[in-house]
């Protein structure tokens, strides 16, 4: 059985399709599934069987031995939530659980960690783990996760292979229901689609041009990819970056929408938020050299080619992947 954790989501949903299309079948899917809204991602995928992310541990003490793999790629992602207290339940301390388990039950682990570790980008964009300890994150969601990377680089105790992913700006299907944790993308195709036009931040730098702000968006089609490699690896343990390693503006990422819903980009430029102007991150951009020294060598998406796939296939059609 492989076990995929945050099932129901963004991340994990599509992870399950790409299990499904390589011929797994014992997908064992880990959520909160009282959230009624994200389990439409599930429609259509071969599921063994649904734990509740509560009962899990118990269920895992009692199966572990039938287990092959674990994705924990559940976790509460709300950058826009500052009670520490929540992340520190679903984030930190359910994340050590799922470790040591893994280790009782020698059990390979990926999990999911986030390039909002980087904070504002001060020492780089490098997955050198000598590093980590010295990152600043702009928010608790940052915080957790840097947190949890601390402590599993600090564990003399480790499961026999385990990799944490620092996600950077994921796009693609299945992720409707994230609000306005929904990629810039969903965003643009329904303001484009209801008004004709779309709205980006205008730059408050001198160095950057409205629109210009540059971020390292990633389709998630590349992203389960990486997970499946490293699923057949297991061989290279550590922190990894995955991105596509190539910053992209914003101004191309709403032309590329435009052009995929075959208009004319129309944008205007609003401020950015007060509340998050000295958070707000202009440049992002992974450094894959890691993950390719391990030897993924699959390209990964191009912006425009990502963006048209996603916007022609699944949200001009309220398609599910």
């Amino acid at each position: 059985m492989i076990v995929v954790t945050g099932a129901a989501g963004f991340i994990g949903s599509c992870l399950i399709k790409r299990l499904n299309e390589d011929g797994y079948r014992h997908v064992v899917a880990v959520d909160d599934f009282s959230k009624r809204e994200k389990l439409i991602n599930l429609e259509g995928k071969t599921i063994r069987e649904k734990v509740d992310r509560r009962d899990f541990f118990d269920w895992l003490d009692r199966n572990s031995r039938e287990v092959e793999f674990i994705f924990h790629i559940g976790a509460r992602t709300d950058t826009t939530e500052f009670d520490r207290a929540i992340f520190d339940e679903l984030n930190v301390n359910y994340s050590k659980e799922v470790w040591k388990r893994c280790i009782a039950g020698q059990i390979p682990l990926v999990y999911a960690s986030s390039a909002a570790t980087y904070g504002l980008g001060e020492l780089g964009y490098r997955d050198d783990e000598t590093l980590i300890p010295q990152l600043h994150p702009l928010n608790p969601y940052g915080d957790s996760k840097n947190e949890f990377d601390i402590w599993a680089l600090e564990q003399e105790e480790k499961p026999f292979f385990w990799a944490g992913l620092k996600f950077f700006n994921v796009y693609g299907p299945n992720e409707y229901h994230k609000g306005r944790m929904a990629s810039v993308i969903f965003h643009a195709f329904n303001q484009i689609r209801a008004s004709g036009r779309m709205k980006l931040f205008r730059s408050h730098r001198p160095d950057f041009r409205d629109g210009e702000q540059m971020r390292d968006f990633i389709y998630v089609k590349d992203l389960v990819d990486v997970c499946m490699y490293l699923m057949h690896e297991r061989k290279h343990s550590g922190i990894y970056n995955l991105g596509s390693g190539t910053a992209r503006t914003f101004l191309d990422l709403v032309k590329a929408t435009f052009a995929a819903l075959e208009k004319e980009p129309l944008i205007d430029f609003i401020d950015t938020p007060a509340d998050i102007r000295d958070k707000y991150q202009y440049y992002t951009e992974a450094d894959m050299s890691k993950l390719r020294s391990i030897g993924y060598d699959k390209p990964f998406t191009t912006l425009e080619a990502g963006v048209n796939d996603y916007v022609r296939n699944y949200l001009n059609s309220g398609k599910t992947w």
